[in-house]
């Protein structure tokens, strides 16, 4: 389950020229469900972050300045609207080709329910009139005013990137490899026959 999450100053959804929804400052929220979620998942972006419980994640994220601090509040602490829009185009897969594969992304009448879950947990965490919807299924024009701009990508499976073990890349280890190989070989300039001067990891033995 992916959501993209915008910090705006208002946005709305519109069907067939008219506004069907309208929020002031907040979150305009895109949400996207893949084959493969379920329950879990809803539970996860809406508490839980990595195993670890986050009360109301999506509500709770600090995206508000306040008193002149960058990210201090919430939308909660700033009593903001929140706006949910199903798009099921962010589970597309662009790997192969040039046109974008949403086999990725949930049936209609599946995904339809499972949202659902979504915007009722949404609205069970906050008030409830705080957080509109857009129209399941229909051909919308969103429009919103990024503030910042400040958008952010959540994904259920998979949170954030981390480095390496280590904290090193690929390349940094091959060096590192390489010099400790040289070290080891007879005559070579290693650390060890230095007497005097830098320490041990000031030394260069490449």
């Amino acid at each position: 389950m992916r959501a993209v999450v915008q910090r705006v100053a208002s946005a709305s959804v519109s069907v067939d020229g008219k506004v069907i929804s309208s929020i002031s400052r907040g979150l305009m929220v895109l949400v996207g469900i893949g084959t493969d979620d379920t329950l879990a998942d809803v539970e996860t972006l809406t508490n839980k972050m990595q195993g670890r419980t986050h009360p109301w994640l999506l509500l709770n994220i600090r995206v508000f300045d306040a008193n002149g601090t960058m990210w201090k509040s919430s939308v909660k602490d700033i009593a903001g609207e929140v706006l949910c829009v199903s798009q099921f185009t962010l589970m597309a897969n662009t790997t192969k080709g040039n046109k974008p594969d949403f086999h990725r992304a949930m049936s209609s009448n599946a995904s339809r329910e499972l949202y659902a879950t979504f915007l009722e947990k949404m609205r069970r965490l906050y008030v409830p009139d705080r957080v509109q919807d857009g129209q399941f299924g229909a051909m919308m024009d969103v429009s919103l005013t990024n503030e910042g701009p400040v958008t952010l990508t959540l994904d259920t499976r998979k949170f954030e990137y981390v480095s390496v073990s280590g904290g090193t890349d690929k390349k940094t280890r091959e060096n590192k490899e390489a010099k400790n190989q040289t070290a080891d070989v007879p005559g070579s300039r290693s650390a060890a026959n230095v007497s005097t001067g830098p320490t041990d990891s000031e030394v260069d033995i490449s």
